[in-house]
């Protein structure tokens, strides 16, 4: 069977049908298929949303009663450190907020905000194929493209004028065009599951055995992404609607071994009963069985994300790393610059410059975000002092640089990609310097045996932050702990190397030197 569209998009979830629903919404009379391999959607690394993110949702998706309604609020970014198993809970090391996030974001049920996205663009009259298997494709430029898959048994022919590839880690289009590219720099691999019987953070139990932990915050401890750290490793618990908890661990090979065990579960739940914040929250808690995955290898770039006829969103055209949540910002600008794009070619516009910035802007975009949050960043996530000037720090540039023109102009903000023109260099160049002397601050008290010495006894809570000039209290705030980190630096200068042993520790497991750290990662990691 044969059909004629304007446009195939290869993947349903959220890139694909927000692709799809923005086409339609710019161009109504465009005829527009979507090609879904699955027959119900599963869930992702990480459930978070950012501000960004989020203002896609609400403010272009316009997302925002379904959200209210069906998924939860999400109050920042919580903090934990430790420095032994058997630390008192209340002796550890808490930074976040205190108050209220000031812009929206949610904790997202990710196969239910697609099912419910994908739904959208059916009702804005895009067809549907699922479940459907993509055999082949082929590419003729401008000449018009064609989509072979089996559907039911079935097998159909869609011709058109462009084909968008959204689907995901697969990522077709870079591994059969020869542009997919591994992050060998960053080796991180994960682990993750759901939960039941996780402990309430913000129970009267808890209030009664830790009353100064209770009345130091004035908001859901609950609702935050909480976030255990040691060196290498990094664990987020993140609560979903109806109760059951996402936890996962991300963890870079060249420092950290995952520990053994007979199950991924089990390893899993093992590794945050280890940690005195994990033991508390998950001492009761139960792995939902069935509901555990592993990937290795997490980061992957395309050298080329779009030429004419055919253009890459979302995760088919890469992904770095799900600490500050920053997957669905990718898939956000990148489905709306390709929607825009498409409209505006079915509306017989020249969109040659438009895919030529998208070529050379977006491997520019994902090179400056790695170098400027990601690079080596597990070497120092298991020091509470650095840690926590890299949070200030990061969370405000992405305020300054982001955050705040997407909710001045969303439509205009979200066609540009970050770190475009010279603001953008000027915010990697910094973001890079400040990240490099972090990594060179951890290796020194690594060696000198300081690291994750103050993981104990002080709890950080600030006000939040907010897209307009008080941001720089927090700026303030997180220069101020570098400028204390470089202090201690110059005393640590004056000491002797320390021979470290594996101490056992909940923030310190199985340590390797950067010098000889491995930088293989592979399958073998969760094994």
């Amino acid at each position: 069977m044969n059909f004629d569209y304007d446009v195939v998009i290869i993947g349903g979830a959220f890139s694909g049908a927000a692709t799809a629903l923005m086409v339609k919404r710019k161009c109504p009379e465009a005829r527009v298929l979507i090609i879904e391999k699955t027959t119900a959607f599963d869930r992702k690394v990480g459930e978070s949303t950012t501000e960004v993110s989020s203002c896609y949702m609400t403010r272009i998706l316009g997302l925002t009663h379904y959200l209210g309604h069906h998924q939860l609020p999400k109050q920042g970014l919580r903090l934990w450190f430790s420095n032994r198993p058997d630390q008192p809970f209340d002796d550890c090391v808490e930074i976040g907020t205190r108050y209220q996030s000031r812009l929206p974001g949610f904790q997202v049920d990710r196969a239910k905000l697609d099912s419910h996205l994908l739904e959208l663009a059916r009702n804005a009259g895009c067809d549907l194929w699922r479940p459907a298997k993509v055999a082949s494709f082929e590419l003729n430029n401008g000449k018009g493209q064609t989509v072979n898959a089996v559907v039911d048994g079935e097998e159909r022919t869609a011709a058109c004028r462009w084909i968008v590839d959204a689907t995901g880690r697969a990522a077709m289009f870079a591994r059969k065009l020869g542009h997919f590219r591994p992050n060998t720099e960053h080796p991180i691999n994960a682990v993750w599951a759901r939960f039941s019987g996780v402990k309430e953070w913000d129970s009267y139990e808890w209030r009664e055995r830790f009353p100064d932990y209770a009345n130091s915050c004035r908001t859901g401890r609950e609702w935050a992404t909480n976030h255990l750290f040691g060196r290498g490793w990094w664990v987020w618990i993140i609560p979903l609607q109806g109760g059951d908890v996402s936890a996962g661990i991300v963890y870079d090979s060249r420092i950290f071994k995952f520990p053994e065990g007979p199950t991924l579960g089990q390893r899993l739940h093992a590794h945050i009963l280890n940690n005195p914040v994990g033991r508390e929250i998950f001492g009761a808690a139960k792995v939902i069985e069935g509901d555990v995955h592993a990937l290795s290898m997490l980061p992957y770039h395309s050298e080329k994300v779009c030429d004419d006829g055919w253009a890459m969103v979302g995760d088919a055209a890469g992904f770095i790393d799900p600490l500050y949540s920053p997957g669905l910002d990718f898939c956000s600008y990148t489905s709306y610059y390709v929607a825009d794009l498409l409209a505006r070619s079915f509306k017989s516009e020249d969109v040659t410059e438009r895919l030529r910035y998208y070529n050379q802007q977006y491997p520019v975009t994902y090179r400056s975000w790695f170098e400027s949050l990601y690079k080596d960043k597990y070497y120092y996530m298991g020091d509470a002092d650095l840690t926590s000037a890299a949070l200030l720090l990061d969370v405000s540039s992405y305020y300054i640089g982001l955050v705040r023109r997407v909710y001045r102009d969303p439509e205009c903000a979200f066609l540009s990609l970050p770190f475009t023109g010279r603001g953008g260099r000027f915010a990697r160049n910094v973001m890079n310097f400040y990240n490099r002397r972090l990594v060179a601050l951890a290796n020194r008290r690594w060696t000198t045996g300081y690291y994750g010495k103050r993981n104990a006894g002080w709890r950080e809570l600030y006000d939040g932050f907010v897209p307009d000039r008080r941001i720089r209290k927090q700026i303030s705030r997180g220069l101020r702990r570098w400028c204390k980190c470089e202090v201690v630096n110059l005393a640590l200068m004056l000491r002797r190397p320390v021979i470290r042993a594996d101490q056992g520790s909940a923030g310190i497991h199985t340590q390797v030197s950067p010098a000889t750290a491995s930088t293989g990662a592979g399958s073998s990691a969760l094994s």
